[in-house]
């Protein structure tokens, strides 16, 4: 075994009820090295992470650390032999300070009580050493996430991590903020830290890894280092075919008003306000993308639209009609179509079968239903048609939902929602969680719909699905719109000053 390898995967099998997860995987990493891991969802990243975190045993295979076979049956056991990982959703609790973050699990005590001055003076030592500059005392509440992310790797760090393991750690974070992230991993490989980087962000992969290994469908296909490959080939490489990665558009022709907002407050669940006195507008035949780093507000902005959340104050007019404050089926009933954030939860009834969440915003109304009673064959002819035409990947229309993809389970919402006539539509976070090829048919579809004369409001915290797919972008910061433009007329850079809070006047 070579001596720099410092963790090997070799043959590892993992399978759950119906699902071959992981088919006879070999992986290595080396000291000091970015290995980057990309793929599909579905294609068993995660669970050879598990596997290597000790979250998951393998039904065969084997784990070497440092060229001995290990058995990891915890994550603590993982942590022992210096493997540290930082998941996608920080493990971290808001009400306490960055010390006390880092120590929990691993409590520093001095006479019997916590000694806080010591694990401080630590934490400060360990991140002035590696570059992270966290302040110890602070509570992690009121930090940005970009630096709670920062203690997510001291924590590691503070365990005596050697390996790090980062599952997509750029989802939340603006572009100068990963940036700031990747200067950090770079750091940390200066100093012998080995990382392991789970992504489905090409640019990001070729930007920073040292090597790319890709899975599909279970398998490694490939491992490339960043000089011999590409975005397309990587892409081609993850979905076994050519993906277009540029989103074709033409120019816009923007009519007339649909949507009005204006002066909208509204409140979040603890009932502080998270939408402050927001206005904007949205035409026929244009994408406006609102851009901002995820919990500035957008959430609840979406739902008040859509009629999933009080209105505190302002108007919403659809279509020159007020419906300020209506249900969602009013709403719907004026041309809007909606697709939400939470999939899973807004978007879909998951016991239900496909061909009925395909019908769910009008199964009352003809030819699905007729005073009152469903038409079996009507619903039926629907669904076939909107399976072919979708591209929906499922055995039958009669599976239920909770059975498909992620990717699949989006495309019966988008499928419902787009095949309905509609004024506007709503897509918040569409393709959040999809691998490339699902992403390729979702942005396909939004344009669709703004050549055909649809407006749409489009709500991501991907600043490239933004200015891939947006006419105009208002960016959103702490439940305001801090800056509307052109998108034509605007920088990535620029974009994410406004999303860090800069306002257009300061910069």
């Amino acid at each position: 075994m070579t001596a720099n390898i410092v963790l090997k995967a070799k043959g590892i099998t993992r399978q759950f009820p119906g699902v071959l997860a992981n088919d006879r995987v070999d992986f290595d990493l080396r000291e000091g090295e970015i290995h980057a891991l990309l793929g599909e969802n579905g294609a068993g990243k995660t669970t050879l992470m598990n596997i290597l975190y000790g979250l998951y045993r393998a039904d065969s295979g084997e784990v070497y650390r440092g060229g001995q076979r290990v058995a990891f049956h915890s994550p603590k056991d993982a942590i022992k032999r210096g493997i540290g990982m930082v998941h996608q959703h920080f493990m971290l609790v808001p009400v306490f300070t960055v010390s006390e973050n880092i120590m929990l699990g691993a409590e520093t005590t001095r006479r019997g009580t916590l000694d806080r001055k010591a694990v401080a003076a630590h934490v400060r030592e360990l991140s002035h050493q590696y570059g992270l500059d966290v302040d110890p005392l602070t509570v992690v509440g009121d930090l940005p996430v970009g630096i709670q992310q920062r203690v997510e790797i001291v924590k590691a760090l503070y365990r005596n991590a050697e390996i790090l393991i980062l599952d997509e750690p750029t989802a939340v974070l603006t572009p100068q903020e990963a940036e700031d992230l990747f200067r950090i991993m770079r750091e940390l490989t200066q100093r012998g830290v080995s990382i392991i980087f789970i992504t489905h962000k090409l640019k990001e992969v070729l930007t920073v890894a040292d090597r790319i290994t890709v899975m599909r469908a279970g398998k490694v296909v490939g491992t490339v280092q960043p000089q011999e490959t590409n975005e397309a080939k990587l892409a081609a490489m993850m979905v076994g075919r050519e993906v277009i990665l540029k989103v074709a558009k033409g120019e816009a022709s923007p009519g007339e008003n649909i949507l009005q907002v204006k002066d909208l407050q509204v409140d979040d669940r603890r009932g502080l306000e998270a939408v402050r006195g927001v206005s904007f507008h949205v035409r026929t035949g244009e994408v406006l993308g609102i851009a901002g780093v995820q919990g500035n507000g957008q959430t609840e902005l979406v739902e008040a639209l859509t009629g999933l959340r009080p209105i505190h104050a302002g108007k919403v007019l659809m279509n020159s009609h007020e419906v300020t404050g209506k249900p969602p089926r009013p709403i719907i009933e004026t041309g809007m179509a909606h697709i939400p954030e939470d999939r899973q939860r807004h978007g879909l009834v998951l016991s239900y079968p496909v061909a009925d969440n395909l019908m769910l915003c009008t199964y009352y109304l003809p030819p699905f239903g007729v005073r009152g009673v469903i038409q079996p064959r009507a619903v039926d002819v629907n669904a076939r048609k909107l399976v072919e035409n979708f591209d929906i990947r499922t055995p039958s229309p009669y599976v239920p939902t909770s059975k498909l993809s992620g990717g699949n389970q989006q495309k019966v919402i988008v499928a419902r929602e787009l095949s309905r006539p509609i004024k506007l539509l709503i897509a918040n976070q569409p393709t959040r969680g999809l691998d490339v090829g699902s992403i390729e048919y979702i942005h396909k579809e939004i344009i669709i719909m703004r050549d055909r004369g649809v407006a749409v409001l489009l709500v991501s915290a991907e600043l490239d699905e933004i200015m891939a797919l947006s006419d105009r972008i208002a960016v959103m910061y702490r439940g305001q719109i801090v800056a509307t433009v052109a998108a034509a007329e605007v920088t990535r850079e620029l974009l994410g000053l406004w999303m860090a809070g800069a306002t257009p006047d300061k910069v």
